[in-house]
């Protein structure tokens, strides 16, 4: 880590109520959004781990309403589980430290939001699935996680990214990146453009069905990727769903398509051998099942038709969106090596194929649960 951000956290470290001295801080490489850091401190002789973060505004252009959304997001879920009798639950839900003032957040001089969450320990993520017992946990974590937010009291949440999963919207800055192509890349993702396009048909699918009414707006977290679910390291069961910035209103499909995404195919999100990306039944049945164990009924039936239509349509929308900021220069995704951005949107465009031919026997499944 370099000197100036060295000193910067020490600097953070004190607006935060933490009582003891910083002895180090790392970065976590974790998140594409976000700049995050691990910090250990000594408390009475004991090494206490936090992590600092301070918020893209770039992505997130209201900080207090991405602080107000996860502050009644935690706080209900921590009274769920207490309601619940739950155990291990500073592991189960994050806890945000408040600065001395007693404020969810620390703004500097220069406008930057930061905050501060207690290190969650005894647990591990994975950037792949390893086996359909991950998969099962993952999906049983996010479908919990809806479950215990669908009461969620008081106004709507605010739309920290405003129409997120609105995929026409995302279509059209697709083509509207490809008409400008500033950075003169389109010729080099000349197929991947003409795969994106032939797909309009299912666009406006989910859009149109809550249109009608025939799907209801939920809470959902909006970003279900399987690193964002915190596994035991002892006993492989999921604790606590992280990455809370983009919880807001929203369709249970989002959360389940994008698990189906990340939980379902051997490989990570930027694969560059794409004979490899494929969608494995099997770790669909298992993700089902979890998601379905842990959503616990509240879904309707119209909602569970589209389940496995929402696999394809979120691992296309997200396939665009990366496709969306190669074009663009790669100004919302990180980046950490030439093309990366065209490397993960392939990986998704190879996906959405796998999921088409087998959309059927996957629609079978979640009927069977």
């Amino acid at each position: 880590m370099v000197v100036f951000q060295e000193q910067q956290l020490q600097d953070i470290s004190k607006k935060f109520q933490i009582y003891g001295e910083i002895l180090h801080a790392e970065p976590c490489k974790i998140g594409h959004i976000n700049e995050t850091y691990t910090a250990t401190y000594d408390q009475g002789g004991t090494r206490v781990r936090y992590i600092h973060q301070k918020i893209n505004q770039n992505v997130f252009k209201d900080g207090e309403a991405v602080m107000e959304n996860l502050m009644r997001v935690t706080t209900h879920l921590r009274s769920k589980l207490v309601a619940e009798d739950a155990r291990d639950i500073t592991r189960r839900a994050l806890t945000v430290i408040p600065t001395r003032s007693g404020h969810a957040f620390y703004r500097n001089d220069g406008g930057d939001f930061w905050r501060t969450f207690v290190f969650i320990e005894g647990v591990q993520t994975f950037e792949a699935v390893q086996s359909p017992g991950q998969a099962y946990q993952a999906g049983y974590a996010f479908g919990d996680f809806q479950r215990l937010l669908s009461d969620l009291p008081g106004q709507r949440l605010h739309e920290t990214i405003p129409n997120f999963h609105n995929t026409r919207l995302r279509y059209q800055a697709l083509q509207k990146a490809i008409e400008t192509d500033h950075y003169n890349r389109a010729q080099v993702a000349k197929k991947d453009i003409d795969f994106a396009l032939r797909q309009e048909p299912i666009v406006d699918v989910l859009l149109n069905a809550l249109a009608r009414g025939e799907v209801p707006e939920r809470v959902t977290h909006n970003d279900t990727k399987f690193n964002n679910v915190m596994m035991d390291v002892v006993t492989g069961k999921a604790m606590c769903v992280v990455d809370l910035d983009t919880v807001m209103p929203g369709l249970a499909h989002y959360d389940f398509g994008d698990m189906v995404r990340t939980t379902t195919s051997p490989t990570v999100e930027d694969e560059l051998d794409l004979a490899k990306v494929e969608m494995h039944l099997p770790m669909f049945e298992a993700l089902a099942r979890g998601y379905l164990d842990g959503a616990k009924g509240f879904l309707t039936p119209t909602e569970r038709k589209f389940l496995a239509f929402a696999g394809k349509l979120i691992t296309y929308t997200i396939g665009i969106r990366f496709l969306t900021d190669f074009l663009n220069g790669d100004k919302y995704f990180r980046v950490h090596r030439p093309n990366h951005n065209l490397d993960r949107c392939r990986t998704q465009l190879k996906l959405v194929e796998s999921i088409a031919v087998q959309e059927e026997a996957m629609q079978k499944i979640v009927d069977g649960l």
